[in-house]
């Protein structure tokens, strides 16, 4: 059998047997791995603390013919506990590794890796406004998807301007010039922002709460 040690996130967890759990675990590289965790549901086991979702572990598998691994260590390097104390906070962090694990399952990106872990990292943050958290969330997606906004170019393949005011066209993916549309220069400017940055640079970023609610129903049209 080979052993491999990384840290991992824990995306799902699945009781097995009288004490045990299937794991899927996405681990540094942007790999998505099952990995059978024995005995981690007895009361006295040394694993059971370190594979909490919304957790960051070091784990170390051991992988054979199977391609189920088996876990046999896991040190817990961060808890993100603050994420339990909010309902919505929670909510979405099921979101997250729910929908990291479906992406994951069509391609091997390690991308995924870091967007999960700044994701948990913002959301144990109540600082952080909710709607950056997820208008970041579904931008990544959206790119990592191959669908991603395109911030330089409306509809007809003219420069978006900052005198004009646009409306998203969902079936073109692009804006479109609409004198009563939503979607200003200062949306597309906090789009950009949103892209390159994370959300705890984003947070520091004044007067945005006007635009936050029209950015996240964007991002997360965009992102399906």
């Amino acid at each position: 059998m080979q052993s491999t040690k990384t840290n991992a996130i824990v995306l799902r967890r699945t009781n097995y047997g009288e004490s045990d759990r299937i794991l899927q675990l996405l681990t540094a590289d942007g790999s998505k791995v099952s990995a059978m965790a024995r005995g981690v549901r007895k009361e006295k086991s040394k694993l059971a603390g370190a594979v909490e979702l919304f957790s960051l572990t070091q784990v170390t598998l051991h992988t054979g013919k199977s391609d189920l691994s088996i876990l046999t260590s896991a040190r817990l390097e961060t808890f993100y506990g603050e994420i339990l104390n909010d309902y919505d906070r929670l909510q979405f962090g099921y979101e997250v590794l729910k929908t990291i694990g479906r992406l994951s399952e069509h391609t091997h990106e390690p991308l995924l890796y870091d967007v999960a872990l700044v994701a948990l990292q913002s959301l144990n943050q109540p600082k952080i406004d909710l709607r950056i958290i997820r208008a970041w969330f579904y931008l990544q997606v959206a790119d990592i998807s191959g669908h991603g906004l395109n911030l330089s170019r409306d509809s007809s393949n003219k420069p978006l301007l900052e005198a004009e005011k646009y409306r998203f066209d969902i079936a073109e993916m692009s804006f479109v010039i609409d004198a009563r549309g939503n979607f200003t220069a200062d949306h597309l400017k906090l789009l950009k922002v949103l892209k390159l940055k994370t959300p705890t640079v984003v947070a520091h970023i004044s007067g945005i709460e006007v635009l936050l609610d029209d950015i996240t129903s964007l991002a997360h049209a965009v992102s399906e």
